[in-house]
């Protein structure tokens, strides 16, 4: 049943985030007249599970869930269908417009993609309020560290002041700028101090405990989930058990669970709990990812949650910074993954990736935020100038409006596959690596 529910919040997300992003290149042609051959959720190669022509449109949906498309007339895309572009330019035919207008018909998708997240995130922040946790309330008693954050300069009891020369109040984007900027500050028994963490102390902590490298100060670890078919599962692990100790030592926050897990992977460890006021040792394996199949959302989940409430009217400025800060974490993420020392390239997920991560249970409030998020996501993929995305059309259109010069059509061919195999090889890396976790999983 997990898998059905999670399975289903990714498809109809992708559907969404899709035919939208689609209806922005569909919309803006249809403005300037360009006569669009093809509407397709998901990619039909080779066969379409439905398909009907209305008009000069043939609408449908394919069979591999992999975006969609929208084939113009005049146009090498993705179809890599070159036939036409053999004969004289039509005047319906994208390749006949005007650049600007062509431009704007490339960027469309993106455009659609990022106002949907500026909706979506207004009509949650009026329905539902914003909710972050709050960084001040979370360190006022100061943060732990498990051994790989006092390997990079953290001490327990520090409390960040500013990552890269800002201070964040929402604690999870503070520790995002932890790891995607330059320097931070951290007030250190009453003094400022400054660290500089290296590519290789960020490839150590997004190895071993990522996010989950810095907590407050709490001090029960009490399972909420085990992990179906997990290793946790086999070793008799249930929701409610307080963890306290691995290999005889003790330990104050998941993080530093999941650290001591991933230095014995495949290995065994010992794990001591407390179940039913009694103090209990489970022995239990770790995969080869370093995971046993146990989480704990700690207290702050709700105890230092705040909670901003909004009518739609006053949540529409705050929704559009938020899609802003969105799109400068994607390229701040960006740099980082360009990065190959960081390792953070390992992170990237495919579909199945994300899907895997989605809950086990069904919450429209979550299913909405993660779907603007994602869309600020799939508008920034798009932007990159790379061929075969719209960036990449885009890109070589404003070259074009600068220098008045025009790619050939067969020079246009080449570069769409070229495009067409960097993007492919990417996906068959990112689905590969998923895949293989789920299995060693």
């Amino acid at each position: 049943m997990d898998i059905v529910v999670k399975v289903g919040q990714m498809l109809l997300m992708l559907s969404i985030l899709v035919i939208l992003h689609e209806f922005g290149h569909y919309i803006t042609a249809k403005w300037f007249k360009v006569r669009i051959e093809k509407f397709y959720l998901f990619m039909d190669a080779g066969f379409s599970l439905i398909k009907k022509k209305i008009g000069d449109t043939e609408w449908g949906i394919g069979w591999l869930p992999l975006g969609g498309y929208v084939k113009l007339a005049g146009m090498v895309d993705e179809s890599m269908d070159t036939e036409q572009m053999k004969l004289p330019p039509q005047p319906w035919e994208f390749r006949s417009k005007p650049a600007w207008q062509r431009l704007i018909i490339m960027l469309g998708g993106i455009i659609v993609n990022v106002l949907l997240a500026w909706l979506i995130f207004s009509v949650v922040y009026s329905t539902y309020g914003k909710k972050y946790i709050s960084t001040e309330i979370t360190q006022e008693n100061g943060l732990a560290f498990g051994e790989t954050g006092k390997k990079v300069g953290f001490q327990d009891g520090d409390k960040i002041i500013k990552a890269d020369g800002k201070y964040q109040p929402n604690f999870n984007r503070m520790i995002l700028d932890v790891l995607l900027g330059d320097e931070v500050v951290v007030e250190r028994n009453g003094k400022p101090v400054t660290l500089h963490l290296t590519d290789a102390d960020i490839k150590l902590i997004l190895q071993t405990e990522g996010r989950n490298f810095m907590h407050p100060m709490i001090h029960d670890i009490v399972v909420d989930s085990v992990t179906p078919k997990s290793y946790a599962e086999k070793a008799g692990f249930k929701i409610g058990d307080k963890l306290v100790s691995v290999e005889g030592k003790e330990h104050k926050f998941i993080g530093q669970i999941n650290e001591e897990a991933f230095k014995h992977k495949g290995k065994k460890i010992d794990i001591g709990i407390i179940r039913g006021g009694q103090p209990l040792t489970i022995t239990t394996a770790v995969d080869t990812l370093g995971k046993i199949g146990l989480t704990q959302k700690p207290a702050i989940e709700k105890e230092y949650q705040i909670v901003e409430h909004y009518s739609f009217f006053s949540a529409v400025p705050v929704a559009m910074r938020e899609s802003y800060d969105l799109i400068i974490y994607n390229i701040k993420q960006f740099k980082l993954i360009l990065r190959p020392s960081t390792g953070a390239y390992e992170q990237v997920s495919s579909v199945i990736g994300i899907a895997a991560k989605l809950p086990s249970t069904w919450n429209w409030e979550f299913f909405w935020n993660f779907t603007a998020l994602f869309s600020i996501g799939l508008a920034f993929m798009n932007l990159l100038p790379i061929p075969g995305l719209d960036g990449g059309h885009a890109l070589f259109t404003i070259a074009e409006m600068i220098t008045g010069r025009r790619l050939s059509d067969k020079a246009a061919g080449t570069v769409q596959t070229v495009g067409m195999i960097i993007l492919l090889s990417l996906m068959a890396l990112t689905f590969g690596k998923d895949i293989y976790q789920l299995i060693f999983k």
